[in-house]
This record gives structure tokens, sequence and C-alpha cells, in this order.
């Protein structure tokens, strides 16, 4: 049903992950009670574990840091960095307050960037190919990128630091060593095998993609990473394998299997599993959802003033609401925390619910601030770069 409530014309954009979760909420204990949430094992709470691994595969699919080489991608890092620092002063406040129990969840929540809730907007507007879309996709991925990577290393340790560092060198080096073979290891007689099964019965190169999730996922757990990790780093061998004209096709089955059955899972678990309660029955956990959307936007979009030199200032301020979209690194996120016992159920929902706003409002803002005063900024930039480069 969502993507096809999705496609009604509302006048407003619905993202289908905000209808997924919302047609969660409807099947899940608040309404319709269909689901038992309380029990780990049911079935559909399985397909939704099983989701999250597969969205964790396709972001790291998305992962193309050579893309955005340069300025885009320099910046990019800095902004994340800087984001990182404010997140965590705020987080802390927010702490010293007893507003939240798990200041370092809350703070690499707000820095995430929904990236993937981006590409059809820019594209919509014509905006995905421009230097423009460039400098803002490459912030955007960081924005994926970074909280996957700190969320792994820091909060899912389970040895001692010394043994969880060598296990860690040893995972980077196998993906190291799988990725170097994904781009340089192509013999003739195997590329052609595998376009010939591609679109065959056998379907060769999807079950190895597949197996590549497996293996990563199955050797993250075993040095005792979360299964997210594995996921990622499968995700980004299979995307560098996968990269130009020629993996077009696998590119899109990968995106078919993950989009068009397994993530969708996630999230309509994750609103099954929204604590709407806690946001009724809490004035407090209800008027934090405001509070995490402006931060949301005061950690990701202060760093936009290191483009100031860069991008035309009438294209910052798109930029920072751009930036401050966030939501499904904020469910996975919240998700992880409730199960690892490190966030209350409260301030997660009111996370996801800011998350839920910020897909809602800070694209429409965005879009508004350009087609007002910025198209003609967006274009002078984009010629500039196109005269550069040539």
């Amino acid at each position: 049903m969502a993507p096809i409530l999705a496609e009604l014309p509302l006048g407003v954009r619905m993202p289908t992950v905000i209808i997924e979760m919302m047609l969660g909420i409807i099947v899940g204990p608040h309404v319709l009670k269909l689901v038992n949430v309380s029990v780990p094992t049911e079935p559909v709470l399985l397909m939704g574990d099983a989701g999250l691994t597969f969205l964790f595969f396709l972001v790291g699919m998305e992962i193309d840091l050579a893309r955005f080489r340069g300025p885009p991608l320099t910046l990019a890092l800095r902004g994340w960095v800087c984001s990182l620092a404010i997140a965590s002063i705020m987080a802390t406040l927010l702490w010293m307050v007893s507003l939240v129990r798990a200041p370092v969840m809350v703070g690499i929540a707000l820095t995430t960037t929904a990236t993937g809730m981006l590409v059809p907007i820019l594209r919509d507007a014509e905006e995905l190919e421009t230097a423009f879309g460039r400098f803002l996709l490459a912030a955007g991925t960081i924005g994926e990128f970074g909280p996957i990577i700190v969320v792994a290393l820091i909060l899912t340790r389970k040895y001692s630091y010394s043994k969880q560092t060598a296990l860690m060198m040893i995972f980077v080096a196998a993906a190291i060593t799988c990725s170097f073979a994904a781009m340089r290891v192509r013999p003739p007689r195997l590329l052609q095998l595998f376009r010939r099964t591609l679109h065959n019965s056998s379907q060769l190169p999807v079950r190895i993609c597949m197996f590549a999730l497996s293996f990563f996922v199955v050797l993250a757990g075993g040095f005792g990473f979360d299964a997210t990790l594995g996921a990622f780093a499968a995700g980004m061998v299979i995307g560098l394998a996968a990269r130009g004209v020629e993996g077009h096709a696998l590119r899109e089955k990968l995106d078919a299997i993950g989009y068009g059955y397994f993530v969708p899972f996630f999230f309509v678990c994750s609103g099954m599993k929204l604590d709407l309660g806690a946001l009724q029955n809490s004035h407090a956990t209800l008027l934090l959802v405001p509070l995490f959307l402006v931060l949301f936007l005061v950690a990701r979009g202060l760093p936009v003033y290191l483009y100031r030199r860069t991008l035309p200032k009438e294209l910052l301020l798109p930029m920072a609401f751009y930036s401050a979209t966030a939501l499904p690194m904020i469910v996975a996120i919240t998700d992880f925390g409730i199960q690892t016992h490190t966030m209350l159920p409260d301030v997660a929902a009111a996370l996801v619910g800011a998350g839920m706003l910020s897909t809602l409002i800070f694209p429409t803002i965005a879009e508004a601030l350009i087609s007002r005063g910025a198209p003609l900024a967006v274009n002078e930039m984009t010629s500039a770069t196109t005269i550069s480069d040539s």
C-alpha cells in the first residue's frame, strides 16, 4: 500500500518510508494490535531484522567516495566532524539536565542525513547532476557513512580494547582484500559467465552478492561486531565490483530485492515498535520532538558555514535544510539502542518522530528557498564548475 499512497496527489511530498512506518503503527500494538512486538521471535519482527541488515548493505553499495573526491569530499568530512562535535555538546547538555540517558547514541543520531530520501527529490528538481547536488550528496554520504562507523566501533564492543582492535584490523583487512579483488580481478571468462547467468534462472551474480552479505555478517558477528557493520562492508565490496554501466543491471536487481521486499519490513516493524504511549503520556517526551527537530538543523546546518567560500550564499540555507533531513539512520540507531538497552523507548520515539517531521518539512523549505532565490545561483555554479573541469 505504501508506494500507492505515496503517489496520491495530496499536494505534499510524503516519503514512502514514513507511510510504511505509519502503516506499521496501525497494525501494531497501539491500534489494531495484529502483532505482539514483545515477542522477539515473532516472524515479522525477524523479517524486520533482515530488512535492517539489507538496508545497511544497500547503503554500503551507494558509498562512492571516488565520485566526490576533491573539495566535495573534503568539505563533507570536515562538516561531519563539526556536526559530531556540536551534537556531542548538545547531547551532553541534554544528559546533564536528565532529558536523555544515552548521550552518545543521541549525539550520533543528530549527525545523520537521509541521502536515500534526498536523491529522488534532487532528481525531480533537476539538481542531482549540478555542482550543488554533488556537494550535497557528498555531505549526505558522509552523513550516513560516519554514524555507521562510529556505532560499529564504539557501541558494539564485545572483547577487551586490545583484542577488539586486533579483530577490527583483521576485519578491515578482509574487507580491503575483497574490495581489491572486486576491482582488479576481472578475468574475461568470469565476466562473460556473470553476464550470461545474470538473466537466467541461476542468477549467479546475485547469489554471489548474497553470499558476500552472509559472509561479512557472520564474520562481523564472530568478531563481536554488530551485523550491520558486516552488511555495510559487504555493500561497499559489491558496490566497487558493480560500478559502471556493466554493473547497472546487477544493482537494479539488488535494489529490487532490498527496497522491494526486505527493507520495507524494517520500517513497518519500526512503526509497530514506536512507543506512542510515551509521547502521549509524557509532556516532557512530547516536547523532545520539536527540540530534536531544531537540534537536527543546528548539528547538520551550522557546519554548512564551511561552504561559504565554495557555494553561493543563496545556497547555504537550502544546503543546511537538506543536510538536516534524517530518518532511516535514526530509526536504525534508535532500534539498536533499544535492543541493547542503551536508549529509553520514549527518547527513541521522540527522535524518530523528529526524524519523520524533518523529512516532511526540511526538503520542502529547501526547495522553496531554491525556487525563489537560488535557481540562478545553482545554474551559475554548475556552469563555473563545468568550465573549470574543462
